[in-house]
């Protein structure tokens, strides 16, 4: 006796489909399962045996061997749980299978037969869409998240038992006590009445078909809670508008988390490739959270504690998930306070940056995560705050030593990588400011400069200025003469690195953007160069 069926794992935040195949033989009852599996999918074995006898059916005593197939794959989590029980209830002809359907079957079972929710099952149904799999089983709990992808039928199954009707077993249960000596498996092939699941996944669609629903979401944090700063919402706007890394330099107290934290409210909203994507790698980490609101549709905003690890920052694990380098995503990435992070965890931010994702290799595999974000940072000048700083602020107590330690975590290359440099004066008066700079006029101007991008860089491999490299450089920034020649004194000057130069570049770009100029002029270049504070610094300190 031989059923087999289909599940899916996760490999990354990608779905992978499962083969889980059962066969049934004389002798010695036991029950083994094969096909590299972790101490989760071992562990189902206890889990199905309990669920299968608590909903009435029987667990085969014969010697029971169970495959996962790839076998060559490493197997995690609970989610073959359903599947198992299903294949072996086939096996054992307790129940019938619609042949018509490619089924995919994910769920973990508790004692008692009740269905848990697993993670990652955005990513494992739209892996079975994608081949061609024209329904999926799981639990209730889950239905929303897999209502998201359409084009596949949905069942919502909450308890094991419903896949069989009460009436039809109780029928089962009377006619083995009328014959002790024949097998329920005899009885079922004389009358034809083992339970066709295809009936009670009728009933399960409908109810399931009533879950999505739709939910408002809350307001974001407004610019024009920010009195004055104007520059530095200028600044903000640049990085928004072309997707450029930022860093804000100044003494405590003059907003830089507050403005940061406001960037969100001004960045264009996610398209639906790049809605599915980021919503695919929450499933996977298992922080979806409440999947009835729908796909994510606002951008992701992280800011990890300094104490995080580089396998928190990057991903990591036996089976590697996904970090917050991931995690933010087509969003903001925010280390406030960027020395007090580790030298080492800074470090791994290098790669990411420059190629938008993320590869973690185990012994058995290799993982890509994809790592497009923005990354926004912010820092003092010194470990007191307050360098430079004019009355009524404290004076600076830090000596030469001190600020050179404290600034030696940031290294070269990562602040090469840092497109804005931006430093945060101390607001004089508020009164000043009667109408602030709110978050729709800064909003504005970012969607007519991403307008702008989309129609420039229609059929190419990139989407915003702060992706230009190579030859795309060169034919998407030209720069006028002027332009050139302020840039090219500045290389020598400041003693810009290649990268820092090229980064000059597509700043230049974007503000050029925002300004509606189809070539870059030299006011573009000279404002771009403003935003390399650090730089300019070194000079001076030279």
């Amino acid at each position: 006796m031989y059923g087999k069926l289909y599940s899916a794992c996760l490999y990354g935040i990608d779905g992978v489909m499962i083969e889980v195949e059962v066969d049934l033989s004389n002798g010695i009852p036991q029950t083994s399962i094969v096909g590299l599996p972790d101490s989760a999918v071992r562990e189902a074995i206890d889990r199905v045996r309990a669920a299968i006898k608590n909903c009435g059916y029987r667990f085969p005593l014969q010697r029971v061997t169970i495959n996962l197939a790839p076998a060559d794959l490493r197997k995690e989590g609970s989610a073959f749980d359903l599947a198992i029980a299903l294949a072996l209830l086939a096996a054992s002809d307790q129940v019938k299978l619609p042949p018509e359907e490619r089924l995919l079957i994910i769920g973990e079972l508790s004692l008692d037969g009740t269905l848990r929710p697993v993670p990652g099952v955005l990513s494992m149904v739209d892996r079975a869409r994608r081949d061609g799999f024209t329904a999926v089983l799981l639990p209730q709990d889950n239905a929303a998240e897999a209502l998201l992808l359409g084009g596949i039928r949905v069942y919502g199954l909450s308890h094991l038992s419903e896949l069989a009707p009460p009436s039809l077993e109780a029928q089962l249960q009377t006619a083995s006590a009328l014959h002790p000596l024949r097998s329920i498996r005899e009885l079922d092939k004389q009358e034809e009445q083992a339970p066709l699941v295809l009936q009670s996944l009728n009933h399960l669609e409908q109810k399931t078909e009533a879950i999505a629903t739709s939910v408002d979401l809350p307001p974001l944090l407004d610019y024009s809670d920010v009195l004055g700063q104007r520059q530095i919402k200028r600044a903000l706007t640049i990085a928004a508008a072309g997707f450029h890394n930022i860093v804000l330099i100044g003494p405590p107290g003059t907003g830089k988390t507050m403005l940061v934290q406001r960037l969100p409210s001004i960045l264009p909203p996610l398209t639906s490739e790049e809605s599915l994507e980021v919503t695919k790698i929450y499933s996977s980490a298992g922080k979806l959270g409440d999947s009835s609101q729908g796909l994510i549709l606002r951008r992701p905003f992280r800011s990890p504690h300094h104490t995080i690890s580089a396998g928190g920052l990057i991903g990591g694990g036996g089976i590697p998930k996904p970090g917050e380098v991931s995690l933010a995503h087509h969003g903001v990435l925010f280390l406030d306070e960027l020395p007090e992070f580790s030298r080492n965890v800074l470090e791994v931010l290098r790669q990411p940056l420059e190629d938008r994702f993320v590869t973690i290799s185990r012994s058995r595999a290799s993982f890509t995560f994809p790592a497009h974000f923005l990354l926004a940072g912010s820092l003092n000048p010194c470990p007191c705050g307050y360098q430079g700083a004019e009355p009524p602020l404290p004076k600076c107590t830090c000596t030469p030593w001190r600020i050179a330690q404290y600034r030696e975590k940031i290294s070269g290359p990562l602040l090469d990588r840092i497109d804005m440099q931006v430093e945060v004066p101390r607001p004089q008066r508020w009164q000043e400011d009667s109408q602030p700079l709110g978050s729709g006029a800064m909003r504005e101007q970012v969607m007519a400069a991403e307008r702008i991008q989309q129609e420039r860089y229609h059929g190419s491999p990139i989407t915003r200025n702060s992706e230009l490299y190579g030859s795309l450089l060169r034919r998407f920034a030209p720069l006028n003469p002027d332009a050139a020649k302020l840039l090219q004194v500045s290389f020598d000057t400041l003693g810009l690195s290649m990268r820092a130069y090229d980064r000059i570049i597509k700043l230049s770009r974007t503000i050029a953007d925002l300004a509606g100029e189809t070539r870059i002029r030299a006011e573009h270049v000279a404002e771009a160069i403003q935003y390399r504070q650090l730089d300019r610094r070194q000079e001076i300190a030279g």
